[in-house]
């Protein structure tokens, strides 16, 4: 195969030649045509024509020598769902509804904060917050107060400061003169959020966005902002309720299956180590339509009691009802009931409660949904010793659950003796555990069945 004969090329204008010639025939100069040396003619082409020169790289492991420890928020269990802190120059969206205590959990970081923190308060004055602060015992100087909201003043403040940590309460009011459009917008969101993020890697300074929720509990402005931030974490609980949960649903520095239980107190967000014994404290045992389901948030196993009643409707269209569980779920246990083991809703309504304000995620909560159900249809009370916990399949099929062993372990701490569930542990367990197939097995085995 012959050698390729020598490319040359405009070391100005990045024009080639097959042969060398003094002047350049596409820009007129002298002396720049000179030998290819192989580079690609479009990317010699766009260096002369735009003067870029590559950029700086650096190594793995330069970096990983110059990187700074995660700061330590001072809050165990919110440090626990971060994977072990606040990472330097991360981007934290909390979001959550009115009134569930995002506030109250941002003025416990400032509560042993030892460096300077900046609190843009774009929904309430510096005096309301002082209030809200002296109520929960934070008395900090190091917490300085920005009221404006534009993100030139915000950006300047921190590059003036350089505090070690930055709150912005909440990002729906705060707008950038590069949008033309009012704050809280889908644009200004994006434009705002954006230019934090970028202030917030440039100077190594973790910035906390507190986010609004919709009607629906999704993040407001179309999911833009959870692109543009480090870490997601979602606030929820029953507002008039005592417990909240923290739950990190995207983390790109930790898990993202650990979640945070707080109760709140007088004095603000009190961390709580036994959540399930909360739930279960105002129990009445002997009573129709109550069972007890063991289910995971994260990875820790709660109980809690699950509460049906079954009542003759006097509308043409029966009443389907629940608070914590999907209604969808609902409807389908009550036909897979019907059909699989001939206990009828016809003409009845049906109310589903989750006791303590808790929404439930998990499939495993089926059973003892099924099981409530059928008690309160038969008025049949439950063993109120007895846990149920398994997934209900379209053909009366219970289907196995992970975890079992963890699951079975808070049953056996929370004083329960008795587990109804698929298959049977692979470890022997304190509690007794009854292994079923299918949910009219389940209804047998629990003293309930067909009225």
């Amino acid at each position: 195969m012959p050698p390729k004969s020598p490319l040359f090329s405009c070391t100005k204008c990045g024009a080639q030649t097959p042969k060398w010639s003094g002047r350049c025939l596409e820009c007129g100069r002298w002396g720049t045509i000179a030998e290819d040396a192989g580079a690609p003619s479009a990317t010699k082409a766009a260096i002369a024509r735009t003067g870029v020169r590559p950029g700086a790289v650096v190594t793995l492991d330069a970096v990983q020598k110059t990187t700074r420890p995660r700061m330590m928020s001072g809050n165990a269990e919110l440090d626990r769902v971060l994977g072990g802190g606040i990472v330097p120059g991360a981007v934290l969206l909390l979001a959550g509804e009115p009134g569930i205590g995002k506030s109250t959990l941002l003025l416990s970081l400032a509560k042993d904060a030892t460096q300077s923190i900046l609190y843009v308060a774009g929904e309430e004055s510096p005096e309301q917050i002082a209030l809200r602060a002296k109520r929960l015992g934070v008395e900090n100087a190091t917490v300085s107060f920005l009221t404006d909201t534009d993100t030139d003043v915000i950006t300047a403040t921190i590059a003036h400061l350089k505090p070690r940590l930055v709150i912005v309460d909440s990002i729906q009011t705060v707008r950038t003169p590069a949008a033309e459009s009012e704050a809280g917008t889908v644009t200004q969101l994006r434009a705002s959020g954006a230019m934090l993020a970028a202030v917030a890697k440039e100077t190594g300074i973790p910035i906390v966005l507190v986010g609004q929720v919709t009607k629906d509990g999704s993040i407001a402005g179309p999911k833009t902002l959870e692109h543009l931030v480090d870490v997601v974490l979602s606030f929820e609980g029953d507002a008039a309720g005592g417990l909240r949960m923290l739950r990190a649903e995207k983390n790109r520095f930790g898990p993202t299956d650990e979640v945070a239980i707080f109760r709140m107190a007088a004095n603000g967000l009190v961390p709580e180590t036994n959540p399930s014994k909360i739930l279960l404290a105002d129990r009445r045992s002997g009573a129709s339509g109550s069972a007890i389901c063991c289910f995971l948030e994260g990875n820790r196993p709660l109980l809690v009691e699950i509460q049906a009643l079954v009542v003759k409707s006097p509308y043409p269209n029966p009443i389907r009802r629940t608070s914590g569980y999907d209604t969808s779920r609902l409807q389908m246990l009550l036909a897979v009931l019907e059909r699989r083991t001939g206990i009828g809703f016809s003409g009845a309504d049906v109310h589903v409660n989750v006791v303590g304000g808790v929404a439930l995620r998990d499939p495993s909560t089926d059973l003892a949904v099924a099981l409530a159900l059928a008690s309160a249809v038969n008025d049949s009370p439950l063993d109120s010793q007895l846990v149920a916990l398994g997934e209900v399949g379209l053909g009366g099929e219970v289907r196995s659950v992970s975890h079992l062993e963890k699951r079975l372990a808070e049953c056996a701490a929370l004083g329960f003796t008795t587990v109804l569930g698929p298959g049977a542990p692979q470890k022997k367990t304190v509690v007794a555990y009854r292994g079923v197939a299918t949910l009219t097995e389940a209804l047998g085995v629990a003293g309930i069945g067909r009225k």
